[in-house]
């Protein structure tokens, strides 16, 4: 460790008084335990001390938390398990996928897209703006290294992330992991009996392979959605299950994306009153959703939102294919045998493939030893939008908003700004530190 590191160090050892932290690290008895040839060493070897903020997820939130921080003049360490950058976008999404939302709600801090990218980019375009993201503002994160814990040292404050070969130590960690970390695959009774296979999404990549099938697709939100449309376009035939009410929306309306609308709607209205807007302009361009078997919940699309977390469907054709029959609407299902499906109304229908579109969920609560900011329950914060960014004693979470990139961009600058107070308060202390008044 080299001397500016240990007065950092020092500096940043909050829990006793400095004096006895200065002490302990020049002490001579203290030094040669350091150095001695025992399994304490090789521990001492392997922790590693980190200035900056620990990063942990090199997904589209990681890389915003780390060039924000750098725009501030801070560092950073990403830790990211895979052996890239937005491994989810790379590796668990389908071919067809494009944004949702228009590229200016999607686009992440301190770099636009680029002007030639269309509205709604596709899977390539972001994942090539990801890249370029990365590139610009020269991240590095540590690919490879899965996080195994993460727990705060009480006696000296500070943060311990444990990985199979490293433990990494600083003032700050902030949990990047993401809202879609483990794929969510529901029990189903018969599963092991089901003759066809049956995929979760994160392996669906096209329609290409159920060509001429019959396909059931659980789940009705917009991946299961737009599985259908895409199945549809390679000649497959598919059915959707839906097991509860949900809201679609036209992705777009009066000309203006429906998100965007909202947006600009939602500074002068209230959300009841948004909702009615959305809902009756809804009925205009899609009609009336209840006919095809899609219920919609007592609540409006941005009030359920709000309190739930859940999102309304943006249809991009889907419905269409819906109501002229090439994709037929299903109740839950009640059981699986051989190649059958029975649903709870009573149909029993012949299937060869099942497709899960049931989502993912947050690992937080089988790494992180924090009670206050995460809850156990599903990983998400305790604490609502906008409140969810900050814990306590310098931990951090970004992109848990529920509300897509824009939510990961408004945490990413708040979190930034943040340590930025704190690191330049450090800097002054380490200064002192080299520089003492005679």
């Amino acid at each position: 460790m080299s001397f500016d590191s240990r007065i950092m160090c020092e500096s940043l050892l909050l829990s006793k008084p400095m004096e006895e932290h200065t002490k302990r690290l020049h002490d001579p008895y203290f030094k040669p335990h350091v150095a001695t040839k025992t399994v304490q060493e090789t521990y001492i070897a392997n922790c590693v001390w980190v200035p900056g903020p620990i990063i942990v997820g090199a997904g589209p939130s990681g890389l915003a938390a780390a060039a924000c921080l750098k725009n501030q003049g801070v560092s950073s360490l990403i830790l990211e398990q895979s052996n890239c950058i937005a491994s989810l976008w790379q590796f668990k999404t389908y071919d067809r996928l494009c944004l949702h939302l228009p590229k200016k709600f999607c686009q992440l801090p301190l770099m636009p897209f680029p002007k030639d990218f269309p509205n709604y980019p596709t899977k390539q375009q972001f994942l090539a703006y990801l890249e370029s993201y990365t590139k610009h503002f020269d991240l590095k994160p540590i690919f490879n290294t899965m996080v195994l814990s993460a727990g705060y040292d009480e006696e000296y404050r500070l943060w311990r992330v444990k990985t199979k070969v490293s433990e990494y130590v600083s003032r700050w960690v902030i949990v990047a992991s993401g809202e879609n970390a483990e794929e969510v695959v529901p029990k189903i009774e018969g599963m092991n009996e089901f003759s066809g296979p049956i995929i979760h999404t994160s392996l669906y990549k096209s329609g290409g392979c159920f060509e001429n099938k019959k396909v059931l697709v659980v789940g009705c939100g917009n991946s299961g959605m737009e599985v259908c449309l895409d199945l549809c376009n390679f000649n497959a035939c598919p059915s959707l299950v839906v097991r509860g009410s949900l809201h679609v929306l036209p992705q777009e309306m009066l000309g203006r994306s429906t998100f965007g609308l909202s947006m600009w709607l939602l500074k002068w209205l209230p959300v009841r009153v948004v909702d009615q807007i959305l809902l009756l302009a809804s009925h205009f361009i899609i009609g009336d959703t209840n006919r095809l078997g899609l219920s919609r919940p007592k609540l409006g699309p941005l009030e359920l939102k709000k309190i739930s977390g859940k999102t309304p469907v943006l249809d991009v054709g889907t419905l269409a294919k819906i109501r002229n029959g090439d994709i037929k609407v299903y109740p839950e299902i009640k059981r699986l045998s051989c190649d059958n499906v029975e649903f709870v109304d009573g149909r029993t229908e012949k299937f060869d493939a099942i497709i899960l579109a049931t989502g993912y969920r947050s690992n937080v609560s089988t790494w992180l030893k924090d009670t206050n900011l995460f809850s156990k329950d599903d990983g998400f914060p305790t604490k609502s939008f906008p409140e969810g960014w900050k814990g306590e004693c310098g931990l951090y979470a970004i992109g848990f908003t529920r509300r897509g990139l824009l939510g990961t961009s408004m945490d990413a600058t708040r979190i930034a700004e943040d340590i930025e107070r704190q690191w330049n308060m450090d800097m002054k202390h380490l200064k002192s530190l080299r520089h003492p008044s005679p």
